[in-house]
């Protein structure tokens, strides 16, 4: 069981893991050990709160995929257990930021002195390069 938080648990069958073999250099052991864990979670088959889901699914990240499937791959650490860890510890950050909703920005309007400051600033600066232009008599 994959605790999210105080009430929402994801049992361990609806995340399918299998170990594949990790990418990169790795010296004699990356040829036979299959070592890195590729994680499976299906966001609309899941047990998960509507909510969850439906957050789950607005956001914008790469590892959900079009049909609601989340993929996430861990190679990080040589040992297979190290991984699998890795990558519950990914899933349950995933859907715990799925959850937060973001504070809504209020637009802030700049002060007249300030806008003031910033003309000025412009006007000094424009006769600055003005006085750079060909000398005439």
């Amino acid at each position: 069981m994959l605790q999210i938080s105080n009430t929402v648990f994801i049992d361990d069958r609806e995340i399918e893991i299998s170990a594949i073999r990790s990418q990169g250099a790795g010296g004699q052991n990356v040829n036979k050990v299959a070592s890195a864990i590729h994680l499976r979670f299906d966001i609309p088959a899941s047990s998960l709160p509507d909510r969850y889901k439906q957050r789950l699914l607005q956001i914008n990240d790469q590892r959900i995929t079009s049909e609601g499937v989340i993929v996430i791959k861990a190679q990080e650490h040589r040992s297979q257990e190290q991984n699998r860890e890795e990558a519950l510890r990914r899933l349950q950050e995933l859907i715990k930021s799925a959850i937060v909703i973001p504070k809504r920005r209020k637009p802030s309007k700049a002060t007249r002195s300030s806008q003031r400051k910033r003309l000025d600033s412009k006007t000094k600066r424009g006769q600055i390069k003005a006085l750079r232009g060909k000398v005439t008599d």
